[in-house]
């Protein structure tokens, strides 16, 4: 995926406008580099002027690791994909004294859905409620974010959009559905990656022209199906595909 400098920065100045690092913020950095959720863990703390904590090689699978490297290094901030905060909190050395999250100041998922009921555990055991962040690599790696809040429901939503970010919920014709209506998910705006390196038709199949844009501006076919809640917010359904 061909990803802009311009897409990468303007992500990073979004979380940064949104969660504000300070120069005493320690970022946990334990996704390997191949992997996007990398960019941020690496280029926000280094361009707001916090520290990066570099866990060991693999050290992302041992849950006792992970959090004694938060107590130690009094990490601030940390991501975790769902299944791994599952894992994480399914742990005695990490859930039978959560002194060691008192670092902690904010935390983030992203990869999955996020079950509600594990973001309730996680608030539980540490006191920090979870960010929930959705958004795909061709669009610079998240797109949309959610505070948990102990709102009812299986699972917590994938929320509002970023910072120059737009979202349409659209139909099989590419027309708007009604709030509560599901639908595809298209993405527009800065973020949108140039496309797949050396796969034009793969890039034209899911790079679609804008029929409610500027002539020339561009959709994003996510095949993620999803559904506007009154207040604005997206609610995750599935995949249109399965």
């Amino acid at each position: 995926v061909v990803v802009s400098h311009r897409a990468v920065l303007n992500r990073l100045a979004w979380m940064q406008g949104e969660y504000g690092l300070a120069a005493d913020d320690r970022v946990l950095q334990k996704t390997s580099s191949s992997f996007d959720v990398s960019v941020r863990e690496f280029f926000w703390p280094l361009t707001t002027g916090a520290a990066v904590v570099l866990a060991r090689p693999d050290g992302h699978r041992d849950p006792a690791y992970l959090a004694g490297l938060v107590r130690e290094q009094a990490v601030t901030t940390l991501h975790f994909v769902p299944s791994m905060l599952e894992a994480f909190l399914g742990t005695d050395e990490v859930t039978a004294d959560p002194a060691w999250a008192a670092p902690l100041r904010r935390v983030f998922t992203s990869g999955e859905a996020l079950p509600a009921a594990v973001a309730a555990r996680w608030t539980e055991l540490t006191g920090v409620p979870p960010h929930n962040l959705y958004g795909p690599t061709e669009a610079a790696v998240d797109v949309t974010h959610h505070p948990y809040d102990g709102a009812p429901g299986t699972t917590v939503p994938l929320g509002r959009p970023v910072w120059n970010t737009g979202l349409r919920v659209l139909d099989t014709c590419l027309r708007p559905v009604p709030d509560g209506v599901p639908g595809e998910l298209y993405l527009t705006g800065v973020q949108l990656a140039r496309g797949y390196h050396a796969r034009p038709a793969l890039t034209a199949e899911r790079f679609v022209a804008d029929p409610y844009g500027e002539p020339g501006t561009r959709m994003y076919r996510t095949g993620d199906l999803v559904a506007r809640r009154a207040d604005g917010t997206l609610e995750y359904l599935g995949r249109t595909d399965r």
